[in-house]
């Protein structure tokens, strides 16, 4: 199972790249923040300063339908914010 699942690119994370240099991305739930450090830093190939991380617990969702209640459940992930040193940045739609 791959450390990083996914970048996260919303219209606040676009907001604090503009702004602090900062980068999400959806990681394992088993990871911890250096081991993150050091596959951004090997993976992009540029300098992390600092990562926070927070846990998402799946929240249970209930939807009434003639055929009763149908109860289901948002996955739980792992989300992790890197900010990058002073002149580097993460291009995550170029083509190469």
């Amino acid at each position: 199972m791959s450390v990083i699942i996914k970048p996260i690119v919303t219209e606040k994370i676009t907001q604090q790249t503009d702004a602090l240099n900062c980068y999400a991305f959806m990681v394992s739930r088993s990871v911890n923040k250096i081991d993150i450090k050091k596959l951004i830093e090997d993976t992009y190939s540029v300098k992390v300063k600092a990562v926070r991380t927070m846990n998402y617990y799946g929240k249970t969702k209930n939807r009434f339908t003639k055929g009763g209640v149908i109860t289901g459940k948002r996955n739980s992930f792992k989300k992790a914010i890197v900010e990058l040193s002073e002149g580097n940045s993460i291009d995550f739609y170029s083509n190469e």
